[in-house]
């Protein structure tokens, strides 16, 4: 026996994001379903093709989803909403109709509400489950990827989302607890097993990420529960389950003695769980060690690992062990090969998806077959991880003497929020509940092809300027004949709200193909963070005064936060996260400075990020929120009164973070709100929040435009939450995604919806 080489998901979008292109083209009526669907297995192939050719032992199917794997469950379990139910509608027309809103036969229906998995900047969509909730097998996907691995040559192991995990995701209406549904799940659940043993399956991957939280009892017997019904079901099949983005903590010991062959830890975010899941675990299960990086895109450093798994491996015996990421590769570019401009050096640091399947094969041939076989690939690593190590390229004397002077005044505004809304009154004289946009505007073709010209050099700096600027000018007017009172210059500029200030950055790098999926399909390219990071020159302010000379309504500057800049890119390991976010926080403040003196009134420093970078333990809660909320008041307190900070936070849960969010003492904070019908103000309104909120009216992810009714609506419910003089009127986020002939109907709605609650709610 040896040890084997595994992973557990493979990136869906492509190299060059093939699967995007095709999805895009399928919404815009381009591509019928049989074209999508050969696009999609053109995909799966590859992925295979990639692992197999790498060696590895355990390749996993099921892994791919045409827009997310929460909302495969859904429709694999049949919990869909009756809304989205009509006799002949065809199953993808349901499908991205739950994902994205649309039609129904002659009916308009809304998305599922879509929030961050866990902590990461992928979003899923959230399963809506009603009292009562019935379940059925509705879709055999899992068995057909099977199928059509095998008829591509390959063996695998299928990944479902496990029960439990799936009811803790779960949105639940008139049901007291997640576990209350679990006894009409888990029949499904049974129903596939059998099917997907029947069917050639050996192994079985079953996630249960939620292990990795602080659970009630309750949860950790119904996990239990389920696991024994599934052994019951199919008896001679392996189970593997996985845990990752964090340790297992209080949930070790019952983990490890669920009745599966292997249980996958994540040793990335918590080396430290292994030595007691050694000394506990049974001495028939086998330990899947998640010791490459499935988030992050530095190299590893092979031979340092090999020192600590081989005498692993001599404790437990090679076939008890496992080798594979931490978590599934889904976060993760395709292939570092593409990057034919990234120079060198920071090249040789960096390792992608296809990357990580060496590394790990590496590996496992190495405790295997002993180093010597491998001795070259293994030099060449250690070679990256020293060379990396001793680059003066990581350390700017300046950077780090800043943060050596930082004083506790950089981190507060002159005064408090109270006094300062009165001189912004005065400033800006804006009509009762204002109305204005998140920020971005629709990026056209002919912007996209600009930048594209740009960048390639075929086009010249003064014609590239010039046609933005044409762009910004369209937009400006636009917003003036809407009615808009707080004006954006549209973004044309910005390829990403993050790798655009990557690009500008030092200490940061950008890629051509590093694109990693956020949701459905969308995509960005998180910036690499290699070094200390500060602000060579400005990098908005021209852009904003030229907007802002176009019209006498305040323009917004628009700047993304430190938090989400960090949380959004492949952040250095090397030192702690904090200390690179302070480092970033202080570029931000030179830019909101040099905004202030160029003449803005208005800035927004978006943190769309800060709830996703919550650890997922309560114990350790505190010190993330310390720091975090430290940055962005460093990034934003450096201004005068009458300057009005701005900030937008996005698809996420703030009961628990709420006080910290009052915390940044921004002036005014837009949310996401609309999809979930404004039920997200509840921890505003609990808290008695101070300042002025923008909930969001309307979902820029959906192609549907909304009707002024259903927005004065949602005023309505907003008011009865928030002080209407508090209330500002904005979409739910950027609209950088969404097509001019969606946006301007659905923003004179907003504006018409807006005109109208000042005259049913000003009294």
């Amino acid at each position: 026996m040896s040890v084997l080489s595994t992973n557990l998901g493979f990136p869906r979008m492509g190299p060059a994001r093939e699967l995007k292109t095709a999805l895009e083209s399928h919404w815009r009526g381009e591509l019928d379903a049989a074209g999508l669907a050969a696009a999609a297995a053109e995909r799966r192939a590859d992925n295979w093709q990639r692992q197999t050719s790498a060696g590895l032992d355990h390749v996993p199917s099921n892994d791919f989803s045409l827009y997310d794997h929460v909302l495969d469950t859904a429709v694999m379990v049949g919990a869909i909403p009756d809304r989205y139910r009509e006799a002949g509608t065809s199953d993808l027309a349901t499908y991205f109709a739950m994902a994205r809103g649309g039609h129904i036969g002659d009916r308009e229906v809304t998305a599922l509400e879509m929030t961050k998995w866990f902590d990461t900047n992928y979003h899923y969509l959230v399963p809506e489950l009603r009292t009562a909730q019935t379940f059925e097998l509705a879709s055999t996907k899992p068995v057909d990827e099977l199928h059509e691995a095998r008829a591509h040559g390959t063996a695998t192991r299928p990944v479902l989302l496990g029960p439990v995990s799936f009811l803790h995701l779960a949105k639940r209406e008139g049901i007291n607890g997640p576990m209350t549904s679990l006894d009409a799940l888990l029949p499904v659940y049974e129903e596939l097993v059998q099917l997907l043993h029947a069917e050639g399956a050996t192994w079985l991957q079953i996630d249960e990420p939620i292990l990795v939280h602080e659970l009630p009892g309750e949860t950790i017997e119904a996990i239990a529960k389920s696991f024994q019904r599934l052994r019951y079901a199919a008896p001679d099949l392996q189970v593997l389950v996985t845990t990752y983005f964090g340790g297992l903590r209080d949930n070790l010991d019952a983990t490890l003695a669920l009745p599966v062959d292997a249980v996958h830890l994540d040793l990335v975010t918590d080396a430290g769980q292994l030595d007691r899941a050694i000394e506990k675990a049974p001495s028939e299960l086998t330990l899947s060690l998640g010791v490459v990086d499935g988030r992050n895109v530095w190299r590893t450093d092979l031979p340092a690992l090999l020192d600590r798994l081989e005498p692993i491996r001599d404790r437990l015996g090679a076939d008890r062990l496992m080798v594979g990421p931490s978590c599934s590769m889904l976060h993760l570019p395709v292939d570092l090969s593409t990057e034919i401009r990234l120079d060198g050096e920071l090249s040789s640091w960096l390792a992608f998806a296809t990357q990580r399947l060496d590394e790990i094969s590496i590996l496992t041939r190495a405790l295997n077959e002993g180093r010597d076989a491998l001795d070259a690939e293994l030099a060449a690593s250690g070679a990256a991880a020293k060379a990396r190590r001793e680059s003066p390229r990581t350390n700017d004397p300046g950077v780090r003497q800043r943060l050596d002077d930082h004083r506790p005044e950089d981190e507060r505004r002159e005064r408090p929020y109270r006094v300062r809304r009165a001189t912004q009154t005065d400033r800006l004289g804006l009509p009762t509940l204002p109305t204005t946009t998140i920020g971005s505007f629709p990026q056209t073709k002919e912007v996209r092809s600009m930048r594209a010209r740009f960048r390639k050099g075929k086009v010249d700096e003064a014609t590239y300027t010039e046609a933005m600027r044409a762009y910004v000018r369209g937009a400006i007017s636009f917003q003036e004949a809407a009615g808009l009172d707080v004006l954006v210059h549209g973004e044309p500029e910005r390829n990403d709200m993050v790798e655009y200030f990557g690009g500008l950055l030092d200490g940061c790098a950008v890629t051509d193909f590093g694109w990693v999926q956020s949701f459905g399909s969308r995509c960005v390219k998180p910036p690499v963070i290699y070094g200390d990071v500060k602000r060579p020159a400005p990098m908005t302010v021209d852009w904003i005064r030229d907007a802002q000379s176009l019209t006498d309504r305040p323009v917004k500057g628009m700047l993304t936060g430190p938090v989400t800049i960090l949380q959004w890119s492949f952040v250095r390991d090397d030192q702690p996260v904090e200390e690179t976010c302070r480092q970033i926080a202080y570029a931000i403040r030179d830019e909101v400075t040099d905004l202030e003196a160029a003449g803005q009134s208005v800035i927004q420093i978006d943190e769309p990020a800060f709830r996703e970078g919550l650890p997922l333990h309560a114990e350790d809660h505190k010190a993330y929120l310390d720091w975090a909320v430290a940055a962005f008041r460093i990034a934003s307190s450096a201004v005068g009164d009458g300057t009005q900070i701005h900030t937008h936070m996005c698809y996420a849960e703030f009961n628990d973070i709420i006080e910290s969010i009052a915390a940044f003492d921004a002036d005014v904070i837009s949310i996401e709100a609309s999809r979930s019908r404004m039920e997200l103000l509840g921890a505003f309104s609990d808290y008695e929040y101070p300042n002025e909120i923008g909930p969001g009216l309307f979902d820029i992810h959906s192609p549907r435009i909304p009707t002024v009714d259903e927005m004065v609506e949602l005023l309505h419910a907003a008011a009865e939450v928030i002080p209407f003089d508090r209330l500002w009127a904005n979409p739910d986020c950027g609209l950088k995604t969404r097509q001019w002939d969606e946006v301007r109907p659905a923003l004179e709605n907003m504006v018409a919806a807006a005109v109208r609650a000042r005259a049913e709610l000003g009294d």
